[in-house]
Parts: C-alpha cells; structure tokens; sequence
C-alpha cells in the first residue's frame, strides 16, 4: 500500500522510492521474456533500436543477455539489471533466466523487486517452469502483471487461457484488455478500463476513444465481424470474469491480464502504463530485530547477487544490492553488518544489462552495483552503522553433485580461485570434503554445469571437466552440541565436508542413507534449504 511521505528530513526519501517500480520478468522458456524486455526498454527510451531476438548468431541480440554462453545458445543464464526512466517514473527491471536450471538465481532475484510480469505464450499458457516461479512468486506476495505473448499467431482463446490461470495457479484474474481477431486477424486490443482501441502496429499515441462498444466507430476500425465478435466477448467477460481491484492486486490475490505481441511491439506501452499505474512503489519490508520502512532517513539494504567479469578486461567483481531505505550517495562507507567491517562506495553503478555509469545518489527500490574483491557475498545487509540483517536470501540442498578434474594439474591455483568466484556469485555451489578429495561443485540442474564449465575456459582460462560422484544428494548439518558436530565429522570425513562459508555438510547416496543419519545422530539437525544468516527447517 502507498503511504504518506513522513515529515522534515524524510520526505525527499520518501518522494523519491513512491517514484521506483522494481519488476521482474518471469517466464517459461520461449515464451517470449527477452523479446518483451527488448522492447520494454526500447519503450522505455533506454535503447534507441531494438534488435530481433533470434536463435542465429548473425542477429543483433538482445542487451540483457551479454555473456558468450548465452549469445551462442540464445538463452537468458543470468539474471540482468536494467534501469530507465518515463513519465516521472523510475523502473528497475530485473530480467530472470526463464531455464529452470536457473530456479536459484531466479529465486534470489525475486526477493529483490515489489511486483513481477509474468509472461505467456498465448498458444501454450501455463507451463511448468511459470507455475514453479509463480509459487515462489506467492511465498512473498508478490504482485504479478500477466502478459499474453504472440497474439499475432494461432492461440487459444483468451477465455480459456484465463480459466487456466485461475484454476493452475490459485490467482484471480482480470482482464485489462481483450484481444481484438487473433492470428492473422489480430486487429488490437480493446482497454476494458479506459474505452479505448489499441490498433496493432500503430504508434502507442495512436490509441482510438471510443463512447463504448456500441460507438459506431468500432466497425469502422476492426470491420463488422471483428466488431461484432468482441462486444460479445468483452460483455461476457464484463459480465463474467472479475474486475480489476487494485488493493487485491498489490496483495497478491489478482493479476490484471494484458494481451499483445512484443516481436511487433504491441501491448508493451500498454503493459508499461499497467506497471506505472498499479505496480506498488517499495514497502516495508521484514527485518532482525525490526522491520524497515522505505522513507527511513538512514540507508538500509541488502546483496542478492554477485557477478564477477561483466568487464573481462578489468576482472571485476560487483555487487548487487537493493536499497530499502535511506539515500545513498557516492562515497559513502556502509556497515557490513555479517562481518562489522565496513565497506567503502565510491562509484556505485547504475545498470544497462552490463553496461554501467556511476550513480551520484539512489534511492529505495532502486538497485546499484558495488565493486568489492570478495568482500560482499550475497545476503549480506549493508546499513549506516545499525545491527540490522534482512533475511529470505536462500541456498537449496543441490540436486547434482559433481568433482571438478583439472586438464591441466598446472593449473589447480587459478581453479581454486575461479570456484571460490563464482561460488560467492552463486553460479554453483562449492563444497570441500573433508578427507581432502577433489572438490564438490553443487547445482540444480546440467545446464548450469555447461555454464560453469564455459566460464571457467573463457573467464578463467582453466579448461575442466566433471566427474560423477558416489553420492545423489547433501544436507547442511547443525547442532548445539559442538562435540557431537565434532564427532559426526571425524567419522564421516570421507561423506562429509565444508561448504564456501566454512559450514558442516553431509553428503548421502541415497535418501535412505540421509533417514539413517537422522536417526543414528538425534541431536543434530539435517537442513535442505540455508540462509544467509541461518539455516531453516529440512524439506524431504
């Protein structure tokens, strides 16, 4: 909900985050996430042209994917942070990988925006990867915008697609617009809220005002059959889907549904009005020992991701962060509340994918790079001196576990320094066991290793492969009994080891080996999900 900016001090603060909308875009893959984030910047007055979004490497790509893996496979493997301005609006747009190979990242990078666009093809709907990012997506009542994609092509009918999301994901939806034909008959879309017609391949100034739908006017534009086709749907959805309510939206309850097509640049000025309009500006968000309000005077925030070598010349280490509260201002020294050291900010970054220009100040909701040499690790709170720590920034128990082997033994240096990197980044999971064998990468899924294993050739120069270990899955180990932790590594040196923040792990080879534990060692607790600052109940 909005609230009232606090008086003296505070107000510019607060003037300044009612200003942010921090979005995601979250989608299955092919649905059409980087064409729609192409455009919404090229909206956005961010990118003078837009590039056509082709698998081909001959074709101009897209700005947020800008690591060689991803313009050779023409697929998003890293979350991009993009900021532009329009109409007295500030937009931080976080675009996710859609690859659910990536659910980790994804995860992250939702903890760190207010609202999310959830995209569909409009041929297909709902699919697998969509409803994993929407549950994570109601675990912290985000808002969600719903776009459907492709309407210039052959899909379903928009009744169909609606009662889908309705009943697969729980959601009320409301239709903001409805599609005028479809395919090659898709004409525009009809602004069920402002009377209005929005013609395909027109200018967005060129939207039509209509006196409703029985203005004469419709036939003119659409032809008498379209006309006639959509007063009968827009009355029946009028008459029968829900309305739009703004309070059920912002609390998760409601996705209000926009129709277009982002090849042809259709819907997406539409879609950018809904999230100026509807999307919340920063709120409160939860805190250890309190919670913190946006239009507090003192700087609060939080590290969700880490990316090292966005410059490969300068072999840069950056991260992001998203302020809640308080202003930041160039030159600044936070409090790095994990550690007590504290961290100097004397060029924080302003992001285009993985160009930057240094931020003279920033506000809440807005996120900002800061270059540190592994000092910053993700879920870190920075803070202007107070004991203050934001939690919700998970690790998952991985589901392959592989040893790295070196090409070169020469080389084991250079190794160890590429997977502490990109460890601290989150790209995997590192993890030394603890009888000194070869190190333990974790992942979610073998995409990701096909990443790892191209960052450590270009990045790093360390050519590697991957070798298959004995065990299907590990847990985090916890106890209060500090011998008993003790003892538990001492006999399991061979099944155990330490993960990058130098935390006990167990790995099993099946889940009947990880029961046995639980039951040989009561005392100690068996945790699949850890937080930054704890570890949470195991999930079997």
């Amino acid at each position: 909900m909005d609230r009232v900016a606090p008086e003296g001090a505070r107000d510019k603060v607060a003037a300044e985050a009612s200003r942010r909308r921090t979005f995601a875009i979250i989608a299955h893959p092919d649905a059409g996430k980087t064409t729609l984030t192409e455009k919404l910047l090229l909206k956005g007055g961010a990118i003078q042209l837009a590039g056509a979004v082709r698998a081909k490497g001959n074709a101009r790509r897209t700005r947020s994917d800008w690591m060689k893996i991803e313009q050779d496979r023409g697929i998003s493997v890293a979350t991009s942070v993009m900021t532009f301005e329009r109409g007295g609006l500030v937009f931080n747009l976080l675009d996710t990988p859609g690859h659910e190979d990536f659910s980790e990242d994804t995860y992250r990078t939702l903890t760190a925006v207010d609202a999310a666009v959830m995209v569909l093809d409009a041929a297909k709907g709902i699919e697998s990867q969509t409803r994993k990012l929407f549950e994570v997506c109601r675990l912290r009542d985000i808002p969600i915008i719903t776009f459907v994609n492709k309407m210039d092509r052959e899909a379903r009918d928009p009744f169909e697609l609606i009662d889908e999301i309705e009943k697969t994901l729980a959601l009320d939806a409301a239709p903001v617009a409805w599609p005028v034909g479809r395919a090659s008959e898709f004409a525009g879309t009809y602004d069920l809220l402002e009377r209005r017609f929005l013609p395909v391949d027109a200018d967005d100034s060129a939207a039509i005002d209509l006196n409703g739908l029985d203005d004469p006017k419709l036939e003119a534009l659409v032809g008498p059959e379209r006309a006639a086709a959509l007063r009968e749907e827009a009355e029946l959805a009028e008459a029968g889907l829900n309305a739009f309510d703004l309070e059920a939206f912002r609390e998760g309850h409601l996705t209000p549904v926009f129709f277009g097509s982002a090849l042809r640049d259709f819907g997406v000025g539409h879609l950018l009005d809904g999230l100026s309009c509807y999307a919340p500006p920063p709120g409160a968000r939860a805190g250890d020992p309190r919670e913190v309000q946006p239009g507090e005077e003192k700087l609060t925030g939080f590290v969700f991701k880490v990316q090292a070598n966005m410059d490969p010349n300068h072999r840069d280490r950056v991260a992001f962060v998203r302020l809640c509260s308080g202003k930041l201002v160039k030159g600044m020294r936070l409090k790095q509340v994990r550690t007590g050291k504290q961290v100097p900010v004397n060029a924080p970054l302003f992001f285009f994918a993985k160009d930057r220009q240094v931020a003279e100040e920033a506000w809440p909701g807005d996120v900002v790079g800061v270059a540190n040499h592994g000092t910053l690790r993700i879920g870190d709170t920075l803070t202007e001196g107070e004991e203050l720590n934001f939690r919700g920034v998970p690790s998952f128990a991985p589901e392959i576990l592989r040893h790295v082997q070196l090409e070169d033994p020469m080389l084991a240096k250079k190794l160890k320094t590429a997977l502490d990197q990109l460890a601290e980044e989150g790209v995997v999971q590192l993890f030394r066991p603890l009888d000194g064998s070869l190190p333990v990468v974790g992942v979610v899924g073998q995409l990701q290793l096909d990443v790892l294993q191209s960052r450590l050739k270009v990045e790093y120069g360390v050519p590697a492969r991957f070798q298959e270990t004995m065990w299907s899955m590990m847990r985090w180990v916890t106890g209060e009994d500090r011998t008993a932790l003790e003892r538990f590594a001492s006999l399991n040196r061979r099944d155990a080891g330490e993960d990058h923040d130098g935390e006990l792990v167990a790995f099993f080879g099946s889940d009947w080996r990880r029961k046995r534990a639980e039951e040989e060692w009561p005392m100690l607790k068996f945790h699949a999900v850890r937080e930054q600052h704890g570890l949470v109940a195991a999930k079997r």
